[in-house]
C-alpha cells in the first residue's frame, strides 16, 4: 500500500490511474486553490478514503509518492512567459513551494517526486529553472530523470506534449525506457453521436467560421477518410476558438466544438469520473461548461500516469 500527496491536485489524475490499476492506497492528501476543482475531485472520489483540510507545512505527512503539476502558464508559449524565478511571484515559480515543502519533511522525505510541466521548460530561456529544481532535489538525496512523453505514445488521439520529472531517493533512477507504449486508439471511439449534441456546441461565430479550412491542417475538421487528421489537438482549458483543440462537422453540414465529455474522454477520464464532476459543477442551463472545460484542459493524461505506475512497478521501486 502506497500513500500519495498531490500538490496543485486538480482533479485527481495520478489517484484515478493508482484506482484504475487497482494500487491500493493507504491514505491520500490533496492541495488545491481552486474550488470547483476540489469539488469534482470530492465527488469522483465520494465512495474512497475522506481527508480533511491541513496546513501541509510543517505537517507529519509521510508519504511515499509527492505529485505536483505546478501551474505551466508562466512556462507556456500560450502565456506571456514570465517564468518561474524564485520571488518572481509569478504561477509558475509556486514550484518552488514544492521545494520548501519538502525540506520541511525532515527524514521523512518522499521516496518518489514526480512532476509534470508544458513542453516549454526545457526551452532556452526556460530550463535554468528546470535545471535548478533537479540540482536542489540532488542536495537532497534525489536522483532525477525526465522525458518529454506524448499522450499519444499511451493510447489517446490527443498531440499532448509534456516533461515528466522523476526524482527518487537512494542512488534510485526512474528508467522512462521501462515504460510500454499503446497503440493510438481511434479518435471516433471519443466522439458523442450526433443525436446526443446539443445546438450550442454549434459553431455560429463567423470569425470562427471563416478560420475553418478543411485544406489546412491546423484548421481542417477531424475526417472519417483521413489518416492524418485522425486526432485532436492538445485539450486546451478554452474550446471556443479557433484553432481549437478539434472541429467536428455535422451530418447537418454545420461545424461544432468538441463537447465537454469528449475532453475528458480525450484525457483518459472515464464517463462516471465526468458525471461526477458534472453533478456537482451543472454550469448554466443552455450554455457550455467552461468549469468542465477548464478541469480538462489542466489535466493530465490518466494513461500516462497508469503506465508510470506501472513502470515504477516493474523497476521495483512502488
Amino acid at each position: 500500500m502506497i500513500k500519495i500527496l498531490e500538490l496543485f491536485g486538480g482533479i485527481g489524475s495520478p489517484r484515478i490511474a493508482l484506482r484504475n490499476l487497482g494500487i491500493p492506497v493507504k491514505a491520500i492528501d490533496y492541495v488545491e486553490i481552486d474550488e470547483k476543482a476540489v469539488r469534482s475531485y470530492n465527488s469522483i472520489f465520494a465512495k474512497e478514503l475522506s481527508y480533511e483540510p491541513q496546513n501541509v507545512c510543517g505537517w507529519n505527512l509521510k508519504p511515499d509518492i509527492l505529485i505536483h503539476g505546478s501551474p505551466c502558464q508562466d512556462f507556456s508559449i500560450a502565456g506571456k512567459q514570465h517564468g518561474a524565478d524564485e520571488g518572481a511571484e509569478t504561477r509558475s515559480s509556486l514550484m518552488w513551494e514544492t521545494i520548501k515543502i519538502i525540506n520541511t519533511m525532515g527524514k521523512w522525505k518522499p521516496k518518489i517526486i514526480i512532476w509534470e510541466n508544458v513542453k516549454n521548460i526545457r526551452s532556452l530561456y526556460m530550463r535554468h529553472n528546470h535545471d535548478r529544481y533537479m540540482d536542489e532535489l540532488s542536495r537532497m538525496g534525489y536522483c532525477s530523470s525526465y522525458a518529454l512523453l506524448d499522450a499519444r505514445d499511451f493510447g489517446l488521439p490527443q498531440a499532448r506534449q509534456r516533461y515528466f520529472t522523476v526524482s527518487c531517493l537512494n542512488n534510485k533512477s526512474f528508467d522512462f525506457d521501462n515504460m510500454e507504449h499503446k497503440k493510438m486508439q481511434n479518435v471516433w471511439d471519443f466522439i458523442q453521436a450526433d443525436n446526443e449534441i446539443e445546438d450550442k456546441y454549434t459553431i455560429k461565430s463567423p470569425s470562427m467560421l471563416r478560420c475553418i479550412d478543411p485544406e489546412n491542417y491546423d484548421n481542417a475538421p477531424l475526417n472519417k477518410l483521413s489518416i492524418v487528421k485522425n486526432m485532436v489537438f492538445t485539450i486546451t482549458t478554452y474550446q471556443d476558438r479557433c484553432p481549437n483543440s478539434g472541429i467536428i462537422k455535422r451530418p447537418n453540414g454545420q461545424y461544432r466544438l468538441l463537447t465537454e465529455k469528449e475532453c475528458w474522454r480525450l484525457q483518459g477520464y472515464s464517463d462516471e469520473d465526468y458525471e461526477a464532476a458534472l453533478k456537482v459543477n451543472p454550469g448554466r442551463t443552455g450554455f457550455k461548461n467552461n468549469i468542465l472545460y477548464r478541469q480538462a484542459g489542466n489535466g493530465i493524461p490518466v494513461p500516462i500516469f497508469e503506465e508510470i505506475f506501472l513502470a515504477m512497478r516493474r523497476q521495483k521501486m512502488i
